[in-house]
């Protein structure tokens, strides 16, 4: 069997643009938790700021903020989203985001090596919304593996 990391996405709808002072601390930790990021046991790909734009496109909504990246495994994602100093961030985003009524994050096992578009990983979001966790999208709660999704066939 081939090996296969973990791809996800999340999407965050901004009260603000990023100039202003409302996003202020938001775009002041932005570096220093994307490196956190990068130095993370089992990180192994982000999408970059200057790949964002095609984002609004895709997404047809320029106030979105788009975060795609690739992990190991489940167990590494979870670790930095929720044991490292990510977590402080993290439980500020109301002073930054509103609540979406939609599913915000998904994840899905993609091949090693592979980085995940932004077509793609829409298609994981929309499918999430629309049927729930299964081993083509899910969250933090379903934990699939990736031989679960190997075996599921999604409705397409």
């Amino acid at each position: 069997m081939k090996e296969l990391h973990l791809a996800q996405i999340n999407i965050a709808k901004r009260l603000a643009p990023m100039e202003d002072p409302i996003m202020k601390d938001f775009v002041d930790n932005l570096d220093r938790i994307n490196a956190l990021a990068d130095e993370s046991e089992g990180f192994v790909w982000r999408l970059k700021d200057e790949d964002k734009d095609l984002a609004a496109q895709v997404f047809q909504d320029d106030t979105l903020l788009i975060n795609m990246s690739v992990w190991e495994n489940l167990e590494t994602l979870f670790n930095y989203t929720y044991k490292s100093d990510h977590i402080e961030v993290f439980k500020r985003k109301k002073e930054w985001f509103s609540k979406m009524k939609m599913v915000h994050m998904a994840f899905w096992y993609v091949p090693k090596g592979y980085e995940p578009t932004f077509q793609g990983a829409k298609k994981r979001l929309d499918y999430i919304n629309k049927h729930g966790d299964t081993p083509y999208a899910f969250g933090f709660k379903s934990k699939f593996t990736a031989m679960d999704s190997l075996n599921y066939k999604p409705l397409l």
